[in-house]
């Protein structure tokens, strides 16, 4: 890999919003889910690209993954100086910043990279390139060892985080999309079409696979509104259970309750 010191950091930069705790719901997700693959690592490395104006998320993150590994590392890294700088003062045992962007400037494999908000300013024929130069990037995958290698999440939220969509690619590529809100403030699951990632939200057209689950995912929840009695909670976890008969759920019952729902990603896959 090229020295730090000789190449440019690839990419643009964002405009950097960013507020705290915004991003709990792929925090949640991400030590749930991948907690395992980071504790076979030892000393997991995982990269925070893009955390914006404010170093907020790269902190969260650390605190979130030493709750379930205790020797997790973070790094955060953004392509405005500028942001690096402010941001050092919040380093630690465990948490440093860097310059750079899609190349991540780090001598390790990462084993974690979340880009949240990066993408969205992207065109979307440049969204696979920017996948393909990050999943190259992950740890790789040890079968021996039971290890399917690093994991990228790279999704769109709100600005207090309340609606998520987000993909999880490995190194072999994308893997799944999951979709996560606080079921309190949600009318209809197609309310989640505005967060979807730019890989997806130009794609929520007739004839497009995201089109027809959102649509599904509706007819789900009016089905099942007389769960709403029971609360909102209730009502999502009988609208996937009504959603995975057509669909390729991957997920169960203990994610369902956090207002989440994870499907395969080659049933919502762009058409060609």
């Amino acid at each position: 890999m090229p020295s730090r010191a000789t190449t440019r950091p690839v990419g643009t930069i964002t405009r950097g919003t960013t507020n705290p705790n915004r991003l709990r719901r792929m925090d949640r997700w991400i030590a749930a889910t991948h907690a395992p693959e980071l504790r076979r690592a030892g000393a997991p490395v995982a990269v925070d690209l893009g955390y914006g104006a404010a170093p907020w998320t790269a902190v969260e993150l650390l605190t979130r993954l030493r709750s379930v590994v205790p020797h997790a590392r973070v790094v955060g890294v953004e392509i405005e100086p500028a942001r690096v700088a402010a941001a050092r003062p919040y380093a630690r045992e465990g948490l440093v910043f860097r310059h750079g962007g899609f190349e991540i400037p780090i001598p390790e494999r990462p084993h974690l990279v979340r880009a949240a908000n990066v993408l969205r300013q992207y065109d979307e024929d440049q969204v696979a390139a920017v996948w393909e130069r990050l999943c190259a990037r992950l740890a790789p995958a040890d079968p021996a060892r039971g290890s399917r290698g690093g994991l990228l999440v790279e999704g769109t939220c709100d600005e207090i985080g309340r609606r998520h969509v987000w993909v999880a690619l490995g190194p072999e590529g994308p893997r799944t999309v999951t979709f996560a809100t606080r079921l309190g403030s949600l009318e209809r699951p197609s309310d989640l079409a505005e967060r979807l990632p730019k890989a997806l939200i130009h794609r929520n057209v007739p004839g497009e696979p995201v089109h027809a689950f959102l649509r599904d995912f509706d007819r789900a929840w009016s089905a099942a509104a007389p769960y709403a009695s029971y609360g909102a909670r209730q009502r999502w976890m009988r609208a996937v259970r009504g959603l995975r008969a057509d669909w390729p759920v991957t997920d169960g019952p203990v994610r369902w309750r956090q207002g989440e729902v994870t499907v395969r990603w080659e049933a919502l896959a762009p058409r060609v």
